[in-house]
């Protein structure tokens, strides 16, 4: 929680451990839609990412207006990529512990994954491009800029900025694994793209990012060769 101080409170009008003040300002200045009236902005937490609660006025279809609260978590946004080799009928994920799909079930939380990251404050190209060779240590080429998408709408602000690109074995100039220091220790997994597709039918792969970008490309053909046998 935040606690506010004799001279100011950090993060609002003192600067937090990120360097950041105005927090609470986030929403206060929409006018998009007019059925839409903020009131009051609190921090409710500001570790890393931010959670707010948020008072507003809304006015429903038959006219009503209603007093509303919600609270949205602000982790910034990011991106995310499908790398795939046509001459070989594979694509480059990778395979990471995930604490929070642990403790929510899954057997072991390692979750296979497109390669991904929050954008921080490059553009989402260049961010895909340094998550790309950050965790799977491919040099990536010319970008197709798939959608963009709100992933978790209902509570938090993320918008997800999806790529997918070609690569060869010769793109692949670096050991990949992530940033040590950061906590990342990821697996580079080669695996043939039917077989990828199987893995959404049998709860393997089940990270939603990557069950979108795989669909993606089944549907628009854009994996050519599915399987590696040639």
């Amino acid at each position: 929680m935040t606690t506010p101080s004799a001279k100011g409170t950090p993060g609002i009008d003192l600067p937090d451990h990120r360097g950041r003040t105005g927090l609470d300002q986030a929403g206060r200045d929409l006018t998009g839609n007019k059925r839409v009236v903020v009131r009051d902005v609190e921090l409710s937490s500001q570790g890393w990412h931010v959670l707010r609660r948020t008072t507003f006025d809304y006015q429903r279809h038959d006219g009503e207006w209603v007093t509303q609260q919600r609270e949205t978590y602000d982790r910034g946004n990011g991106a995310t990529i499908l790398l795939y080799d046509n001459a070989r009928g594979v694509v480059l994920l990778t395979r990471q512990f995930r604490f929070p799909v642990y403790v929510n079930g899954h057997p072991d939380g390692m979750l296979i994954e497109t390669a991904a990251g929050l954008l921080d404050d490059d553009d989402p190209a260049t961010a895909i491009r340094r998550e790309a060779h950050e965790e799977l240590g491919v040099r990536v080429g010319p970008l197709h800029h798939v959608f963009d998408v709100f992933m978790s709408p209902g509570s938090v602000t993320e918008r997800i900025h999806f790529y997918a690109a070609p690569y060869t074995t010769s793109d692949m100039d670096g050991p990949g694994g992530g940033v040590a220091g950061e906590g990342e220790d990821i697996e580079r997994l080669e695996i043939p793209f039917a077989d990828a597709l199987a893995m959404i039918a049998d709860g393997r792969i089940a990270d939603a990012k990557t069950i979108m970008l795989l669909q993606w490309a089944a549907l628009n053909g854009v994996i050519t060769s599915h399987t590696n046998d040639q």
